[in-house]
């Protein structure tokens, strides 16, 4: 469909198998993302998981058909821009263990086939060394001998050593296949490819629900001591988030970390943390809703992130809209931030981020009121904002590339007439 001249609002349809009530930040983000460019005036559509309250369902990490199901949905709905929210994983992404040249993900014929102007937003994007930290699923069972757990753990490797340029080699298919696409940093941008993409923050901002209640009482329904400093720990319960250097570390006064861990709806691994060291509280919750969630952060000062690898972190960009400065691996990705002042990055051992929470407690008031300046930039609205142009540019150029101007053929009679 072509965008008509006078019109500032194309219509979208969001693809993203992860979408609320599942759990999952993807899927949080495209939620948040639809609701404001609605709010702008934009017609959105989202195509999501048959477990999501999307427009249209039917995709999923495991079904064959993804892409002939979007081609059939992209040709019923007729929008003007496709902006699929990309992470290879949600797309069945199958890594070939002798053949990766032939690695591919469930979405692939989609993009080859699709006649509307793609939008890609990349949702992972790892350099080597932080791929072959990344854990692939070969699991091991209690009866396993050892030399069975041996050649799971050497084919686990293999997998990924023979298939770090099968991922990069998707995500640069995928931008050259798009219109446009989107990255929440400049780190992953150049990591993606020389083409590179658009550099739109990961929106968040404060929740607000009613009634306002006060830090001490928000503390206090979560059991947390009143009057300490907070450092949370968030996400999903696996090793690629760290926190086995949480539990060595000797956690320095007046801070408390708070830890809460919720169940990978896409693994079976789990990740078992020993929390009896003193000012180390797990909260058990697993998932929080929007309004729980809002007031675990607001409750805090600060998040702690001692993630083994990480192209993306969408729990660093809430806690910047609450106003809370991070501590973090040194990985690419926290260090453009931590550039800015927003947070400290460090090695990943114990005794860097005890040290780190010392000096953020001694310099708290400057990093805040950094944070605090930085807050505008990541707004929902600044997002969608951005969003929006983009969505515009990119409809003007397919209108203007659709324009045919015919050619004048004369007839040889006419020809000769005229000579």
């Amino acid at each position: 469909m072509l965008l008509e001249p006078e019109s500032q609002f194309p219509s979208i349809l969001l693809v993203s198998p992860e979408y609320p009530p599942m759990p999952g930040g993807i899927g949080r983000y495209t939620h948040n993302l639809e609701k404001k460019l609605i709010e702008m005036g934009f017609k959105v559509q989202v195509v999501c998981d048959k477990r999501g309250n999307g427009d249209f369902s039917g995709i999923s990490q495991h079904n064959p058909r993804n892409s002939e199901i979007l081609l059939e949905l992209v040709d019923a709905v007729k929008p003007d821009i496709v902006h699929v929210q990309y992470e290879p994983g949600l797309y069945g992404l199958k890594l070939d263990i002798l053949r990766p040249a032939v690695t591919a993900t469930n979405i692939d014929p989609f993009y080859k086939s699709c006649k509307v102007p793609i939008i890609t937003t990349f949702h992972s994007a790892y350099p080597f060394k932080q791929w072959m930290s990344l854990p692939i699923p070969i699991y091991e069972r209690p009866h396993d001998g050892y030399l069975a757990k041996r050649a799971k753990r050497l084919i686990s490797y293999w997998t990924r050593l023979i298939n770090y340029h099968s991922f990069h080699r998707l995500n640069k298919e995928k931008l050259a296949q798009s219109a446009a696409g989107i990255a929440f940093s400049g780190f992953m941008s150049r990591t993606i490819g020389q083409k590179g993409c658009d550099v739109f923050y990961h929106g968040a901002e404060r929740q607000k629900f009613l009634p306002v209640r006060s830090k001490s009482e928000l503390r206090k329904s979560f059991s947390i001591p009143a009057h300490r400093r907070i450092a949370l720990a968030l996400g999903y319960a696996t090793a690629t988030k760290g926190w086995d250097v949480i539990e060595k570390m000797d956690i320095p006064e007046p801070w408390t970390i708070v830890i809460n861990a919720s169940k990978n709806g896409y693994s079976k691994e789990e990740y078992h943390l020993d929390t009896s060291k003193k000012n180390l509280i797990n909260l058990h919750i697993d998932f929080l809703n929007e309004e729980r969630l809002s007031a675990l952060f607001s409750c805090a000062d600060a998040v702690i992130l001692p993630y083994k690898v990480s192209s993306g972190s969408g729990i660093m960009f809430d806690a910047l809209s609450y106003g809370l400065p991070f501590i973090a691996t040194r990985l690419g990705f926290f260090v453009e931030f931590a550039s800015r002042g927003l947070g400290i990055t460090v090695r990943r051992n114990a005794s860097a981020f005890s040290k780190a929470l010392i000096h953020l407690e001694k310099n708290y008031d400057k990093y805040a009121e950094t944070v605090d300046d930085f807050k505008k930039e990541i707004a929902w609205p600044e997002v969608a904002k951005r969003h929006a142009e983009l969505y515009r540019r990119v409809a003007r150029i397919d209108e203007r590339q659709a324009v045919v101007y015919p050619l004048k053929v004369e007839s040889k009679s006419k020809r000769a007439s005229l000579n």
